[in-house]
């Protein structure tokens, strides 16, 4: 984190307008690359971090890629004769305990890593289950996504990590994307030495906005006890609360 940008975060959380020391933020930082490796999204991801961490929030940051995955939409693949070991549901966990979700992906041929695919695949297997009030699992959450590279693509793969969160459940805020592109390739990445990324203003300002939003959105939510279960109860929709609408089924 630049000086500049340190000098605002202290500035913005000497008076900020709620507390947020109960909330938990976690960041799946879709890398390629396993631990410990330098990981160029991951120092993207540390610059909100660290904002809110200067709030109290608890943080923590996973590498999918470190663990191991299968393909598929059962929740737990080592169960089935296909597979042997299957990590999700370990993520999962980590996933079902926080307030904010952040995903963070590199770039590659424009789109978003194959590690990121795999994870919005994974979360997305979990979507015909209900929260205690009725609703889709995940309503109440918020959702946000940093992506780093050095080729164009930032808003093609925001828009669709975006709108995977958004379909499955979760609250997108306002600036609830920022990204760092460096020169069009090969060129530097994020945290190469001379890149100019940690001190960019416009991902930094993008970054604390981002971090904020995501701070008020799921402070309004979780004060509210999330979104309120009217209109969006699955059990309320098949009972035959309903004008002339078939019933909708969850295919794969």
């Amino acid at each position: 984190m630049s000086q500049q940008l340190q000098e605002r975060t202290q500035q913005d959380c000497t008076n900020p307008p709620a507390k947020f020391d109960d909330l938990r933020v976690l960041f799946l930082n879709c890398t390629l690359k396993r631990t410990p490796v330098l990981s160029h999204t991951e120092g993207l991801l540390k610059i909100a971090q660290s904002i809110f961490e200067a709030n109290g929030v608890r943080t923590n940051i996973i590498r999918p890629v470190d663990y191991v995955i299968t393909s598929g939409l059962e929740h737990d693949l080592s169960q089935t004769p296909e597979w042997d070991r299957d990590d999700w549901p370990q993520i999962q966990k980590e996933i079902d305990a926080c307030d904010i979700l952040i995903i963070g992906t590199s770039v590659w041929l424009g789109e978003k890593s194959s590690v990121c695919n795999h994870v919005l695949e994974r979360m997305y297997g979990y979507t015909h289950q209900f929260n205690e009030k009725g609703q889709y699992r995940d309503y109440g959450k918020v959702g946000a996504t940093l992506i780093t590279g050095n080729e164009d693509g930032v808003k093609h793969c925001a828009m669709s990590i975006l709108f995977g969160l958004s379909h499955i459940g979760y609250t997108v805020p306002p600036q609830a994307d920022a990204g760092w592109m460096g020169e069009a390739g090969p060129g530097p990445s994020y945290m190469d030495p001379g890149s100019g990324g940690p001190e960019n203003d416009f991902t930094n300002r993008n970054t604390t906005f981002l971090a904020w939003n995501c701070l008020h959105m799921a402070r309004m939510l979780k004060d509210q006890g999330g979104i309120p279960a009217h209109g969006n109860v699955s059990e309320v929709w098949d009972a035959g609360c309903k004008s002339d609408f078939d019933s909708p089924e969850h295919k794969r």
